[in-house]
């Protein structure tokens, strides 16, 4: 007798075969199929969730395969397959048959949450697999493609109920219980913070983001501590547009695979996720946590930022292995991670953004005060204690290959006392509202194409799409000529222009929008950059 499983494994999963044959012998269970460690013990909790459940546990040896058997398997996710398979292998059960299960037991018999409902019912209804059994916890994440046909339990005697109703009516009984509150249960890094009012000053950061926010491109801000780098960046989320519904389901099921949907989010009606995610991970953060990957590989950060933004705050304090790592996925929009048993890819296709301070001790181009006076405790003018060789050596982590790909560089001061004091700034609401109307441009105008942002326009596209008047054609030349802009970064300032004109509502792009890309992309490339910048 046999029960489909499902194993969380890279962005699409394995559907697990969980056969149960009874032998005579000296009682027991023995799992075959590459059981890593919390598989093999499942046989114990089986066993103890058997009796305190009240049923009898088959005194004869018992075993269990997991097929495909050359595949690796660990985690909790296999204890309710293996029970249900047993029980049938008994004559304990029976309804088996097109059937996927998920649940980890306790001793005591209840079913705890496990990960990758979502991803399962859509390999399951791939396969043909029509009905589902999973723990009560994870009901609502399996209601979201497969509303009506599963059962959420809470037990293994509620598991064996709806297998006998199964059995009788060719059915599972429908759910019923209340969905389950996620409105208390927030994740952080998934949440906006805050207002872009809130924020004084900062002008052409504020503009910088909300071009970002319209038309997915990458940006790198850098300037001393205390400027509101991050502060801003947090609140990239309140200005962007909601998820459709095909990158909702995407993400949803990245959050399931990983595990994030048992903590809590703050999810729609429908169970989905539906705000873009925002992923700020710490600088120590290993290249499997940033990458994904693992013993069995998960999504990592990159993954959990798709169709969402990937916040590095402090970024030269990253490891110079994961920052020059993210240069192909932000390509590619996928990452493919090599494994014995053959390559694992998962999707990718997020918003980099980059905060930095200009040099190791944060102070190149930090405002020193007007006046020192004789006998000052600042006895010189100089506002930095770092080297210029400890200064290159800093800022040479981001590399040239990864600032390439940063379409938007903005420098930043900390604003001045009257910029700190003035009243009246835009509101996220009113930001977003020229946001969403520039979505809505480029929804309509890659209807017919897999682009969905201005920022992921091919070359071919950009001959079609990124028409220039006479006059904004001459002013670009001059300008790339005058900076020497590389191929892409050529590419990067027509796409920019194109979300500045899809912000104003307007085609073809003016010379006015070739000016403001070609300023959001002539800094970065060197930290002394933020000399130059005056002070707002």
């Amino acid at each position: 007798m046999y029960v489909m499983a499902y194993a969380p494994y890279g962005a699409e999963g394995i559907i697990i075969r969980v056969e149960a044959d009874i032998r005579r012998g000296i009682p027991g269970i023995d799992i075959t199929g590459l059981a890593e460690g919390a598989v093999r013990e499942a046989r114990e909790r089986v066993m103890a969730a058997f009796r305190n459940s009240g049923y009898t546990f088959p005194p004869e040896r018992i075993l269990i395969n997991l097929a495909p058997a050359g595949v690796r398997k660990d985690g909790t996710y296999l204890d309710l397959p293996i029970a249900l398979a047993v029980m049938a292998a008994a004559n304990m059960a029976a309804g088996l048959e097109k059937l996927m299960v998920m649940g980890e037991l306790e001793l005591s018999g209840r079913l705890r949450p496990v990960r990758g409902v979502l991803a399962a019912t859509v390999a399951g209804l791939k396969a043909g697999i029509q009905e589902f059994i999973v723990p009560a916890e994870n009901a609502r994440e399996a209601a979201i493609l497969a509303a009506g046909h599963f059962s959420g339990v809470a037990t293994l005697g509620e598991a064996v109920h709806a297998l006998r109703i199964r059995a009788e009516t060719g059915s599972l009984p429908a759910f019923v219980g209340e969905p389950l509150d996620r409105e208390d249960a927030r994740d952080p890094e998934h949440e906006a913070e805050g207002d872009f009012a809130e924020v004084r000053g900062q002008g052409r950061y504020k503009r910088a983001l909300e071009i970002a926010a319209a038309g997915g491109h990458n940006l790198l801000v850098f300037g001393p501590p205390g400027a509101g780098k991050t502060m801003l960046a947090r609140r990239l989320p309140s200005i962007m547009a909601p998820l459709e519904t095909d990158e909702a389901v995407e993400v949803t099921r990245l959050y399931s695979l990983a595990g994030h949907l048992a903590r809590g989010l703050s999810l729609d009606t429908e169970g989905l996720i539906t705000r873009p995610p925002f992923r700020s991970p710490h600088h120590s953060a290993s290249p499997e946590g940033i990458l994904g990957g693992g013993k069995t590989v998960r999504p990592g950060e990159i993954s959990l930022a798709h169709w969402g933004v990937l916040f590095l705050d402090e970024a030269p304090e990253f490891r110079a292995n994961v920052l020059q790592s993210l240069r192909e996925p932000l390509e590619d929009r996928v990452i493919s991670i090599s494994r014995a048993e053959g390559p694992v890819r998962l999707p990718a296709d997020f918003q980099l953004i980059l905060a930095a301070n200009p040099c190791p001790c944060g102070r190149l181009g930090m405002h020193l005060p007007a006046e020192t006076g004789k006998g000052s405790s600042l006895e010189t003018a100089v506002s930095c204690f770092c080297s210029s060789e400890e200064i290159r050596r800093y800022w040479r982590k981001l590399g040239a290959a990864l600032l390439d790909r940063m379409e938007l560089r903005v420098g930043v001061h900390t604003p001045k006392i009257q910029a700190l004091q003035q009243r009246g700034e835009e509101t996220s609401a009113e930001i977003r509202q020229r946001v969403l109307r520039a979505v809505a441009l480029q929804q309509e105008r890659f209807k017919n194409t897999p682009v969905r942002r201005n920022a992921r326009m091919a070359p071919e596209l950009i001959e079609r799409y990124c028409g220039l008047t006479a006059e904004a054609e001459a002013v670009f030349r001059v300008a790339a000529a005058k900076l020497g802009l590389s191929g892409r970064a050529f590419h990067g300032v027509l796409r920019v222009a194109r979300t500045i004109a899809d912000l104003e509502g307007t085609d073809p792009i003016l010379p006015v929008h070739i000016l403001e890309a070609i300023q959001h992309r002539r800094l970065g490339d060197d930290p002394y950059d933020i000399l130059t910048i005056d002070r707002m």
